[in-house]
């Protein structure tokens, strides 16, 4: 895209998320929904105004970055440490049942027992960013369910790009799949959160330090920034998301000195350009063509199994760790939106053989379906 359609497109974005969010909230819904809905009418599914396209695409994932910098800033890190054991067993119980509930659902469409495992897959994962957004619209996010969302959405990062790496080496064995390799992945990623503890550890101590005994304050924010996007390219390089990386990094600053700055700094620039861009990208991402009444029931069995499986199983973990009735509902309806893992997912799964590209459509209805009701279902789970 050329530099000055970029800026046009840009400027539609702002203007066209702003005003829908702002007519969100006039009628009592989640702005977030307005920024989705933006991104529909101006993509290739309605008014097709203007495409999806690299230079977009990467703002929208600088977005997804500060969305969760942000968030681990504003976890209380007391908290995490608390509900770790509750996070992990709510992961658990959410990937099984949508895993097992999304292979059921292929499987009984007629799809190869192989390639239904892999659709389990794609919808086991979840969005961070959008329950995030909306979480942080609602003022929830430092609550006991907050955190307990926040700490499951780390762990079902981890267990859906373990199960990914499993089956695409038994499919392709390009990797040379075997236990040793589904080990050496483990170790990987233990690594890294290692290093990222002591790191973050580091650069705790080194911003408190440093904060009290320097007169410009405004340059911790840019060091702190980098340190962010160097966590997410560490993430990465070690085998897992970029997401996970930023939301790590945020927790480092969480408790310093200086994070009533970092988060006045970093909340302007993200919410001025890359969230709304990132928001918007979700909808331009959409396109209903070359779906016929098969595929649209198949689409609308999975939608309903990809959101009822994270509410069953996540909802029971969280009762089981002694959550209220309330609570569970809350941490289960936080758990429903797909997002940018569940395309990174069936992307792989294309360019592996295990799936066909026709699956596509498909995983896009169901994450938009998904991330729009997600945030409905958060308020009304809020609600006083």
């Amino acid at each position: 895209m050329e530099a000055s359609h970029l800026f046009l497109a840009i400027a539609l974005i702002l203007l066209s998320t702003k005003l829908f969010s702002l007519f969100m909230q006039k009628i009592h819904l989640p702005q977030v929904v307005g920024a989705l809905a933006a991104g529909i009418l101006l993509g290739p599914a309605v008014f097709n105004l203007m495409q999806p396209c690299e230079s977009i695409s990467t703002l929208a994932e600088m977005g997804v970055i500060f969305l969760l910098f942000s968030a681990g800033m504003e976890t209380d890190f007391g908290k995490l440490k608390e509900s770790l054991g509750s996070s992990f067993l709510i992961s658990v119980l959410g990937v099984g049942l949508a895993l097992g509930g999304g292979f059921l659902a292929a499987f009984a469409f007629g799809k190869p027992s192989f390639e239904s495992f892999f659709v389990g897959v794609v919808i086991a994962s979840m969005s961070t960013s959008i329950t995030v957004e909306a979480l942080n619209e609602m003022g929830k996010l430092k609550t006991k369910t907050g955190t307990a969302i926040l700490g499951a959405s780390l762990f079902d990062d981890i267990f859906v790009i373990v199960i990914l790496a499993v089956v695409v080496g038994m499919r392709t064995g390009t990797d040379g799949f075997s236990v040793a390799s589904v080990a050496f992945l483990l170790v990987r990623i233990a690594v890294f959160f290692v290093f990222a503890i002591g790191a973050g550890w580091c650069v705790n101590k080194l911003f408190n330090k440093m904060y009290e005994k320097s007169g410009r304050k405004g340059r911790f924010s840019i060091f702190a920034v980098a340190y962010c996007f160097i966590m997410a390219f560490a993430a990465e390089q070690f085998g897992l998301a970029d997401i996970t990386g930023a939301y790590i990094a945020g927790i480092a600053f969480s408790n310093t000195r200086c994070v009533e700055l970092l988060e006045t700094k970093t909340h302007t620039l993200s919410y001025m350009l890359f969230t709304p861009v990132f928001l918007a990208n979700i909808g331009l991402q959409t396109s209903f063509g070359g779906i016929t009444g098969d595929v649209l029931i198949f689409t609308a069995v999975l939608a309903l199994v990809a959101i009822f499986s994270k509410v069953i199983g996540c909802g029971l973990g969280a009762k089981l760790c002694k959550f209220t009735t309330k609570e569970s509902l809350q941490v289960g309806f936080g758990m429903v939106a797909r997002g940018e893992v569940s395309f990174v997912v069936v992307n792989k799964g294309i360019l592996a053989g295990i799936v066909s590209a026709a699956l596509f459509p498909s995983v896009i209805i169901v994450v938009l379906v998904t991330v729009l009701v997600a945030p409905l279902m958060l308020k009304w789970a809020y609600r006083d």
